[in-house]
């Protein structure tokens, strides 16, 4: 697999594209939406921060290391079609094997338990496994993140193990990180959970 190309990607609930600067304000609204930089398990950046941010991840992008998304919402009824709702990224990406991992993800308050997040999750697998060749995707969370370990279960992956004092958290913290995946074998399984669930939105 040669470096992953920026891509599209567009679902039932949200549409996945390429992360831009531009996407600055509208992602400042969404962090803001719940004051997701308050929650000590969570790595969301504080406004202040956001343009840091979206240069890290697009340096990251530069050395073929990390895709980024910016996460937009489809739906018209609610007058809120367009809105931007949080990120998500392809990374750690091994090119050789291929394998890769779906993470740095967050979304606004407001849109948590609306089918947005398996939809988004539903787009990123397939594109993974489909069109990219993926042997596995990993999925990491803080140990203490029990809202995303549930959802990453939910998504049929399957708990590899914990890495203890893995990482440094912004507040000094040591994390302890469940690790996650789900093998391309696994994928049509995933798949059809993944479809039922949203078939029974709206």
């Amino acid at each position: 697999m040669t470096a992953i190309a920026p891509v599209t990607l567009r679902g039932k609930y949200v549409t996945l594209e390429p992360l831009s600067m531009s996407h600055h304000d509208g992602l400042v609204v969404a962090a803001s939406d719940g004051e997701l930089w308050n929650l000590w398990y969570t790595s969301v950046p504080r406004p202040e921060a956001m343009k840091a941010e979206i240069e890290r991840r697009l340096a990251a992008q530069e050395i073929g290391s990390m895709v980024p998304f910016t996460t937009r919402l489809n739906d018209p009824v609610t007058g809120e079609a367009g809105k931007i709702i949080g990120m998500t990224t392809y990374c750690n990406i091994n090119a050789e094997l291929p394998r890769l991992e779906i993470g740095y993800t967050w979304n606004a308050a407001s849109s948590q338990g609306s089918g947005t997040n398996p939809d988004s999750k539903r787009l990123l697998l397939a594109h993974a496994f489909e069109a990219l060749g993926c042997v596995a995707v990993e999925f990491n969370t803080h140990w203490m993140n029990f809202q995303s370990r549930e959802a990453i279960t939910r998504l049929g992956a399957k708990q590899d193990g914990v890495l203890r004092a893995h990482r440094r958290m912004p507040d000094g913290s040591l994390r302890d990180t469940v690790v996650f995946s789900i093998l391309a074998a696994e994928w049509p399984q995933v798949r059809s959970g993944l479809d039922h669930r949203l078939s029974k939105k709206r």
